[in-house]
């Protein structure tokens, strides 16, 4: 009988496009494993390799990761590159384990958000917008730049913040742009795109926090001032 290979696979259950389409955690060690080598064996596919391997391991990472480079060359289709691949892979996941997590930046209120862009734009000396979204404790997931623009405006699409937003699964959501006039006043302009920013994120139900206008020293907050 031959021997499928993993391209002979259906799409559905071949490992890189399982990960695409489910995440990582739907697929096992053994298909992950087999991402990281590549291929296996003209004899057995990238997966049934790693399974034969994991299972001389009692399917545990920790043993895995305690044999040595000849070990895993004594599989037929591991090979030194492949060997240290797979240790490399080990050692990250040892490392990960003693880090704390990252500490996100809390920016539930204007001078936090404020304090964190500042020095992002103090210098600048055109108009440039940025979104902060946050999850629901408002806690920073993502900055992103969506306009860089001339000295007195900045041309802002709503629908690329909008799909930004929900890529991220940002549940509470900011708006920033600096002021290189240093007047932190809002313009007409910026009361139209606060509220079309308000009314865009009620259509989606994210909860618009605030749009905080930049300058080097003082800042003006739409939401301090009662005008969201």
């Amino acid at each position: 009988m031959t021997k499928l290979t993993i391209t002979d696979w259906a799409e559905e259950d071949r490992p890189r496009e399982k990960m695409e389409r489910l995440g990582a955690a739907a697929l096992s060690n053994a298909e992950l494993l087999a991402i990281l080598i590549g291929s296996g064996s003209p004899k057995e596919s990238a997966v049934d390799l790693m399974k034969r391997v994991m299972s001389d391991c009692n399917n545990n990472l920790n043993t895995l990761g305690k044999l040595t480079i000849r070990q895993l060359e004594a599989y037929n289709g591991v090979g030194p590159a492949k060997a240290i691949t797979i240790l490399a892979a080990c050692e990250l996941g040892k490392r990960r384990m003693m880090e704390r997590p990252e500490e996100r930046v809390d920016l539930g209120s204007a001078t936090a958000i404020y304090n964190y862009m500042h020095p992002r734009m103090q210098d600048l000396d055109v108009e440039e917008a940025w979104i902060l979204l946050m999850n629901q404790n408002y806690k920073l997931i993502k900055a992103v730049r969506v306009s860089h623009g001339g000295l007195s405006e900045t041309a802002v699409d709503v629908r690329v913040i909008m799909k930004e937003a929900l890529l991220n699964n940002a549940t509470i959501m900011a708006l920033c742009h600096n002021h290189p006039s240093n007047h932190a006043q809002p313009s007409t302009m910026d009361d139209q795109l606060t509220q079309r920013m308000k009314k865009a994120c009620e259509l989606m139900r994210i909860y618009f926090l605030d749009h905080v206008i930049i300058t080097d020293g003082r800042y003006y907050s739409y939401n301090e001032e009662g005008r969201l």
